[in-house]
């Protein structure tokens, strides 16, 4: 349970890097940090399919975030000018809203049982119901398709969209 604390430090670090930093590629650097935190975290929890989903678009945003810095300027010129009234009232509505999501964080965490004990009384279910309920002799086959089959075709969607998206943007030629 520790180290979910030390990465989510971590990240907070990384984040408050990547907004006040001035050179964008460092900043993108510390995004990309971020989010591959969040797919260490995700292994941690034991959800192996959203860390798989959040290394590739972790993969893909860096990537494309790259290519746009690259080919325009390396700087961020708003860093030092004054700040607005607006500016400062967003400010303040950020920094209430990072509070209340760190508040609910903790105390959502602090709530979960031990890791591995849900996980496992899951899997004791399923290899009891897998057979009755699907017919199927093959559990692994049961789970992923009638017991989780739509949060298969939500990951499945997620990765084919990605592909897609990154298909778009790499194509040489485009449609006349």
């Amino acid at each position: 349970m520790i180290e979910l604390y030390l990465f989510l430090i971590f990240m907070l670090i990384a984040a408050i890097i990547a907004i006040e930093i001035q050179d964008l590629l460092a900043a993108i650097i510390s995004l990309g940090a971020v989010g591959f935190s969040v797919a260490i975290m995700f292994i941690f929890v034991h959800a192996p399919d959203l860390a798989i989903v959040q290394i590739v678009v972790e993969v893909l945003t860096v990537v494309i975030f790259v290519a746009v810095v690259l080919r325009t300027t390396h700087v961020d010129e708003t860093i030092g000018k004054k700040l607005s009234g607006t500016q400062i009232l967003s400010i303040v509505f950020y920094a209430f809203f990072v509070i209340l999501f760190l508040t609910v964080m903790i105390r959502s965490l602090q709530e979960l049982p031990a890791f591995g004990n849900a996980t496992m009384k899951v899997a004791k279910e399923y290899i009891k119901l897998g057979l009755p309920q699907t017919g199927g002799a093959n559990i692994v086959a049961d789970v992923i398709l009638d017991f989780r089959a739509l949060d298969t075709l939500g990951e499945a969607t997620v990765l084919f969209t990605s592909v897609i998206g990154v298909a778009a943007l790499m194509r040489k030629v485009g449609r006349k």
